[in-house]
């Protein structure tokens, strides 16, 4: 009985092999691999909470205009901001560092109450997720008590990340525009 049957691990790696098809043109860039095949790992929901501060003001500001039309607020249709913001454990910027929101944001709404398009990556700098990051890609109505964004994407432990952020003001100078914003992520990731 021992002789007829498999031994899985080599028959799995067998079926792979034999499963693989390579795509070429003029040379071998890619593979075409079987969902079939596809290892399969648990998935992992994991919930972030940190503070993001975007600083206009100051000598080092966090957020830096880049575009936008010529004499109009700095919070007109069209200004977008260049960011390497900030992220806090806790919502004093003072707290301690964790990471940092790198992108951009602009104002997309021409008629109406301020919205961002956010194109933004969160890295983080300690902890568990050190060297990890997941990207944001959506709509921020600002004004919005508490605003849903999309998690499209991620890198390290969040690899292949989707989910969505909850991010909700709990500090704006009216003078400096600066703000802080409380995050409450939810990714679900490998």
């Amino acid at each position: 009985m021992a002789s007829s049957s498999l031994n899985f691990p080599l028959f799995a790696l067998s079926l792979i092999l034999l499963s693989t098809s390579l795509t070429t043109t003029n040379a071998t860039f890619s593979e075409e691999v079987s969902e079939a095949i596809a290892l399969k790992r648990m998935e992992k929901t994991t919930h972030l909470h940190f503070y993001f501060h975007d600083i206009l003001s100051g000598k080092n500001p966090t957020a830096v205009k880049i575009a936008g039309a010529k004499d109009t607020p700095v919070m007109a249709f069209g200004s977008t901001f260049m960011i390497d913001d900030p992220l806090t454990e806790g919502r004093e910027l003072t707290s301690k560092l964790i990471g940092k929101a790198q992108g951009m944001y602009a104002f997309a709404a021409q008629n109406s109450l301020p919205e961002f398009l956010m194109v933004i990556n969160y890295e983080f700098v300690e902890g568990k997720y050190n060297g990890s990051s997941f990207s944001l890609l959506g709509r921020n109505p600002v004004l919005n008590d508490v605003r849903e964004m999309p998690v499209v994407g991620g890198s390290g432990l969040f690899r292949l990340a989707r989910g969505y952020a909850l991010a909700h003001t709990v500090w704006f100078d009216v003078k400096t525009k600066d703000t802080t914003v409380e995050y409450n992520v939810y990714l679900v990731h490998y």
